[in-house]
């Protein structure tokens, strides 16, 4: 006869919904650098994160914050602040001699066209190779916001204040966002490559 219980008892980390150990060992039996992207209330996170058998060692780290320094003015966790945060850490990872990794977007769903695949055609676009499939990728018009800006001008001006209003403060039009994320992307290419 068996003793005991047939219960068996979740690790802490997947009680608390923070790991997936499934398909973590599955990306740690790779033995590749992984770009984990997390997305927070307020911004975007991309790593490249080494495995190491003391522990998971961070190289190259980006959030959206650090756009900023680059004159982003538009949200920190959009769509366009998710594509030019992997822009970003993909144009570092380069810098560091890092030219590929696998994707890691934790308990995330894999949604097709969400902010975690701007993330990765970010990086993609920036000379990283990950392997993806195309599928899953948002569209330009979504990454660049020309959608954004179409519906902007679709609105008279207390509509646009009423929803615009965090764009407003921080000085730039909704309808110029495209206009300032090409901006923001190549002055990223210029000082992070050199």
């Amino acid at each position: 006869m068996a003793h005991g219980s047939r219960y068996k008892l979740a690790f802490k980390r997947r009680k608390e919904g923070k790991t997936n150990y499934n398909a973590r060992s599955k990306l740690i039996a790779l033995e590749k650098s992984r770009m984990v992207v997390r997305i927070t209330n307020q911004h975007v996170i991309s790593q490249i994160i080494k495995v190491n058998t003391k522990g998971d060692e961070t190289i190259i780290s980006a959030n959206s914050k650090e756009l900023e320094k680059f004159g982003w003015e538009g949200n920190g966790k959009n769509t366009s602040a998710a594509y030019l945060t992997g822009f970003l850490c993909g144009k570092k990872s380069l810098l560091d001699g890092i030219d590929y990794a696998t994707l890691d977007i934790g308990l995330k769903s894999s949604i097709r066209g969400s902010k975690v695949f701007a993330v990765l055609k970010g990086a993609v676009d920036a000379g990283l190779n990950i392997p993806y499939n195309p599928k899953i990728l948002p569209d330009d018009e979504r990454i660049n916001g020309s959608k954004l800006a179409e519906y902007a001008k679709n609105l008279n001006d207390t509509e646009i204040k009423e929803k615009f209003s965090q764009y407003l403060e921080r000085g730039l039009s909704p309808v110029d966002l495209p206009n300032h994320f090409e901006t923001v992307k190549k002055k990223i290419e210029t000082e992070v490559s050199s």
